[in-house]
């Protein structure tokens, strides 16, 4: 009777999205870095379409694990990877629309008795065809014992997975220490978050690409001096554990577009190149001491 149950498999007539499929997996694909992200994420999407067959072959579905746990340092691409999978889902008819919501502490945590039942639920019908992405999600488990709402949050959540198992992914996500702790912490987590996507830190060189890539986007050209520059400034950044990988590499693409802009207000008639030229002369590090 146990395979009856596995409505959370692709729909049959799913197969007319596989262009979307294909196009989204290259979007993955493109993405800075993450070669481990994009194997883990791959498999699964291998895995689904089998389900898919099998089901088709009258066979029972193989386990799977729906609900995930992302484990990374800030700006390691995890929300971006969370919306792709959603979607990707979606395309092999897993999810009905694969759109993500995205929670935190405060968004499922009540400030009184009654009110965070109520608030949790909400944020999980909003999600509910799609992924519900809960950052930080480690918040909702108390540091220092006694009463904290934050355990009912987890306490509805858990039932709210259960009753519509077959309707949403949930992703938390968070600093890997902290989401090994938050999955211990309670029996129903550990039961449904049985695999987790290790998210790794840029290298000096992927935060130079994402500068670059960034740089594409908004038509302008790192020239090859700036590269040195960038290359150089990344191997020196001190990477705590607040440091903000991408994020931090979008800043610095930012002012350099701010540098550049006051460089090229200096000239009469600047060229094309020079309009669209960043060059080692825009990256200033006392600027970028308080992009972190």
């Amino acid at each position: 009777a146990g395979p009856r149950r596995a409505a959370a498999v692709p729909r049959a007539g799913a197969t007319s999205k596989v262009p979307e499929l294909a196009d989204l997996l290259g979007q993955l694909d493109d993405l800075v870095g993450m070669a481990r992200v994009k194997r883990d994420v791959g498999t699964m999407v291998k895995l689904v379409q089998t389900v898919k067959r099998r089901r088709e072959a009258g066979l029972a579905p193989p386990p799977m694990s729906r609900h995930l746990v992302f484990a990374g340092n800030p700006g390691t691409g995890k929300t971006t990877v969370a919306r792709l999978y959603g979607q990707l889902l979606a395309a092999l008819g897993m999810l009905e629309r694969g759109h993500l919501i995205e929670v935190d502490r405060g968004t499922l945590v009540g400030e009184y008795v009654g009110h965070t039942a109520p608030k949790t639920q909400a944020a999980f019908r909003k999600a509910l065809g799609g992924v519900l992405f809960i950052d930080e999600a480690y918040a909702l488990v108390p540091t220092g014992g006694g009463t904290d709402f934050g355990q009912e949050a987890i306490s509805t959540l858990v039932k709210l997975m259960e009753d519509h198992r077959d309707e949403v992914v949930v992703i938390v996500a968070g600093y890997p220490d902290e989401m090994r702790q938050f999955v211990a912490a309670n029996p129903g987590l550990s039961s449904r978050f049985s695999r987790t996507l290790t998210f790794e830190d840029y290298s000096s060189v992927e935060l130079v690409q994402i500068v670059e890539k960034q740089a594409s986007r908004h038509q302008y050209h790192v020239a090859e001096n700036g590269r040195a520059a960038l290359l150089s400034y990344f191997d020196g950044v001190l990477r705590g554990e607040g440091f903000g990988n991408g994020r931090f590499a979008r800043k610095v693409f930012q002012m350099m577009t701010e540098r550049h802009a006051a460089r090229i207000a200096e000239m009469d008639a600047p060229s094309t190149a020079e309009l669209s030229t960043l060059e080692a002369d825009d990256l200033h590090v006392d600027d970028l001491e308080v992009a972190g």
